[in-house]
């Protein structure tokens, strides 16, 4: 059990609250400072904010939903791996209390507002895009944007007001037709992309969101971030540096954790036609993200077709790859660029395609994979089904519903990786590989002392609580999952300026908090879950509860610092 919220000395974000309420076009400001000492900022100011302001049985789609936009104290310095902020809502995929972070360049122009967190709440009556600066907020009714795409919102915006597109968060088409996995995208080609938060925003009748300021809190960052940085110009044989994820692909296929055929395998044989070589061979340039000197992203090109976007990631190759049986890259390139485009997460969006290709035997069909794609974002025909997502499709498909808590699957499968397997049932998120990413350890893509065996689990639940607190951390720096080659104890203790076992305390926090909300929402063990059996699962889920101080039916206590602080 958790001591109640304790307020550490130690670095965070700084400036105030923002509620824009679309309903009645209304703003105004809170001071926070309470929730930002206790919690950083990020992903851990922003549960801590939703669990209290957003009702326990709020409708995801309703006015009383709300979406809170943070970044955190790390935005302030010139470091790699810290172009990244956090997005947090109830999920109309799951029903649960969500939170999803994204990549780009939006993060230092959304702290430039002087803003720590802003809220959207409401629903406006017109389609709107609202302009928040650090001299104030403006509503503009954007009528001619209804159904327009990622990049012609992004084109609006520059001929209109001069923003790039990193200064954008946009709500495709997908998001305004509510699909339940659709993104909130920025800087074009990057995505708030779990848990359809982009449908919340859809609803709420917002079809983009401007950043602009020069009014950046003015945060002490300690010189160890230099030489993160450095570890990061200068790493140049690091896998990730020339595939990104993908460079996983081929391994994680040879050693059976690549799901293929809407799950029913696990391993491709095509593996090394969509993989880490055949994604490097489409790269034409290094992509980033805000003053990460890294340059894992992946701008991707196909002469022959004229095709340009950015990626395949691995979890992309995987959904509407293997997963859907088709072994040509530039096959999976379309798919993702259309996701993009449309404003839709490739994970659920592939595997709900794949789940449809494989109720009518028509795995491999690169042709009808990208119709449905436009079918599904506009919820045409049977779009409008699969817009539902695997959970509320697989039975009217006559399909396994391969989903945690209503959340699709993603890559480095648990039937292999059994630690992993546990993680996605545990997550307060659902089936998603980076709210532990204890595939990292099962691999392993990490140091020999860090490594597990993949098989079992014995003595995992521990290491899956430590790895679920230490990245509701990161989500809460905010700084990138892959800075883990480069981010040790030691080093996130500098930079945030506290004790390891004092920040891995606010992390427990966070992951309890959004658990505490989710239980008020009617979950509990039933809903940590798996579709396929685990060796000794049940005990295991029953330590991992134990390891947290949760009731064995995976509820919060009544006494838990949660709970008496509500």
């Amino acid at each position: 059990m958790l001591l109640s919220f304790q307020t550490f000395r130690m670095l965070h974000t700084a400036g105030p609250l923002l509620t824009i309420d679309v309903s009645d076009r209304e703003t105004r400001t809170d001071d926070v400072d309470d929730v930002l000492s206790s919690f950083v900022g990020g992903r851990g100011a922003a549960t801590k904010l939703a669990h209290d302001r957003i009702p326990f049985d709020a409708d995801p789609f309703g006015p009383e939903n709300s979406l809170f936009f943070t970044t955190g104290p790390l935005q302030a310095s010139n470091m790699s791996f810290t172009g990244r902020m956090n997005c947090t809502g109830v999920s109309p995929l799951t029903g649960g209390l969500l939170s999803s972070n994204a990549g780009g360049f939006l993060s230092r122009h959304f702290a430039a507002t002087g803003y720590s967190a802003v809220e959207l709440t409401g629903r406006s009556d017109d389609l709107l895009a609202i302009h928040v600066t650090d001299e104030g907020i403006e509503f503009e009714d954007v009528p001619e944007l209804a159904g327009a795409t990622t990049s012609e919102v992004g084109e609006y915006m520059a001929e209109k007001h001069g923003f790039g597109d990193e200064q954008l968060l946009v709500s495709g088409p997908a998001g305004e037709n509510r699909v339940r996995f659709a993104s909130i995208m920025t800087t074009e080609h990057r995505a708030f992309g779990r848990g359809g938060l982009g449908a919340v925003m859809g609803a709420k009748n917002v079809k983009c969101v401007s950043f602009e300021g020069d009014s950046a809190p003015d945060i002490d960052i300690d010189p160890i971030q230099m030489e993160v940085h450095r570890e990061a110009a200068t790493a140049d044989d690091h896998p990730m540096k020339e595939a990104g994820t993908t460079s996983v692909t081929e391994y994680a296929n040879h050693v059976s954790a690549l799901p293929s055929y809407y799950f029913s395998e696990l391993e491709f044989e095509g593996a090394s036609d969509i993989g880490g070589g055949a994604v490097s061979d489409k790269k034409y340039k290094k992509g980033t993200c805000s003053q990460c000197a890294f340059a894992c992203k992946l701008p991707t090109k196909d002469e022959e077709t004229g095709l340009e976007t950015e990626g395949p990631e691995y979890e992309t190759v995987m959904a509407f790859g293997s997963n859907a049986g088709i072994d040509d890259v530039v096959s999976v390139m379309k798919s993702n660029d259309l996701c993009d485009e449309l404003g839709m997460d490739t994970i659920s969006c592939g595997d709900v395609i794949s789940a449809y290709l494989a109720a009518n035997d028509e795995f491999g069909n690169s042709d009808l994979i990208h119709d449905l794609v436009e079918k599904i974002a506009h919820r045409e025909d049977e779009g409008d089904l699969l817009a539902e997502g695997v959970h509320r499709a697989a039975d009217d498909l006559g399909v396994e519903d391969w989903t945690v808590k209503g959340l699709e699957f993603a890559a480095h499968d648990g039937r292999t990786l059994n630690g992993q397997g546990l993680a996605f049932a545990t997550s307060n998120r659902g089936a998603d590989h980076m709210y532990a990413e204890f595939y990292s350890k099962e691999y392993p893509l990490v140091s020999k002392d860090e490594a597990v065996d993949p098989t079992g689990l014995e003595g995992k639940p521990p290491l899956i609580v430590a790895k679920e607190n230490y990245n509701a951390i990161l989500d809460s720096g905010v700084v990138c999952k892959f800075s883990r080659d480069f981010m040790t104890e030691e080093r996130i203790e500098t930079l945030l300026d506290a004790e390891y076992d004092e920040l891995m305390e606010i992390g427990a926090e966070v992951v309890e908090l959004e658990r505490h909300f989710n239980n008020q929402r009617g979950f509990d063990r039933a809903d940590d879950t798996l579709p396929y059996d685990l060796p000794e699962f049940e005990s295991a889920l029953s330590e991992y509860y134990e390891e947290r101080g949760w009731n064995d039916d995976g509820t919060v206590p009544e006494d838990s610092g949660v709970v008496s602080a509500d």
